[in-house]
């Protein structure tokens, strides 16, 4: 194994589940990318925080308080056009945590897309706008997070089995393949994409991070390629497991 400092990694997010969803993930792709990185080692080789150390994240209301403290302000306009809406508020992130004494080694960007088909536009202009100081990845789940970690359910036994066809006689369709389609916005309805995951997992937060690392990366991409899921791990691949190259698996 080749002496590697630990990398900071930040993390800007809407609440701790965010959190921990982009970080199982992202570690998943780096064992299964970097030779000597194992589940029981990667610890040692990357750190999560938000824009301090001691923080496990950082919040996106958090941040435009911060960013108002600090006098970081960030237009949204390029070229004298107005860009995506959400993009003043990335590169607001940005330009915060590249003031840092020390700013981090990279970035991630994560945040549910909700009704706002845009975001993942906006956030690509916020990363485009300017040479940054660290690497970016940019994680939008369409339209929940909740939409991600379906894509890796598996049912573990027959009263499992029975909850996942319960749910897909009431959909009309696997909510595994399909999760882009739970739109509902309104808590509990039959297409509320957190509704669906907690009967199938009983909220068990373990269950939910046996369905990010458990199943193979392919099948995640695949299942959810239009939720988001397989463009975040496909930046974890292309701008973070580079980082520990040359001895990323070929």
């Amino acid at each position: 194994m080749p002496e590697q400092a630990a990398y900071s990694i930040a993390i800007v997010c809407e609440a701790d589940a965010d959190r921990r969803t982009a970080c199982v993930l992202s570690d998943r792709a780096l064992c299964e990318n970097v030779d000597w990185i194992g589940s029981e080692t990667i610890d040692f080789f990357r750190r999560y925080h938000g824009i301090f150390r001691q923080d496990s994240h950082l919040k996106w209301t958090s941040m435009k308080g911060m960013a108002r403290e600090r006098h970081v302000v960030a237009h949204g306009f390029s070229g004298g056009r107005p860009r995506e809406p959400d993009a003043a508020m990335a590169e607001q992130a940005l330009k915060l945590l590249a003031t840092l004494g020390s700013p981090p080694d990279v970035v991630i960007l994560t945040r549910d897309a909700d009704k706002l088909s845009r975001r993942r536009e906006g956030f690509e202009q916020a990363r485009d706008s300017q040479p940054w100081p660290f690497a970016i990845v940019i994680g939008v789940a369409n339209t929940k997070r909740e939409c991600w970690i379906l894509a890796g359910y598996e049912p573990r036994d027959d009263a499992e089995r029975a909850l996942l066809e319960r749910e897909r006689k009431d959909l009309g369709f696997d909510p595994r393949l399909g999760a882009e389609r739970l739109t509902a916005s309104e808590e509990g309805a039959k297409r509320d994409a957190k509704r669906v995951l907690h009967a199938l997992t009983g909220g068990d937060p373990e269950r939910e991070e046996a369905c990010m690392k458990d199943p193979p990366l392919t099948t995640l991409k695949q299942r959810g390629a239009a939720t988001g899921l397989m463009d975040y791990l496909t930046e974890i691949e292309e701008r973070l497991v580079p980082l520990f190259a040359p001895v990323a698996k070929r």
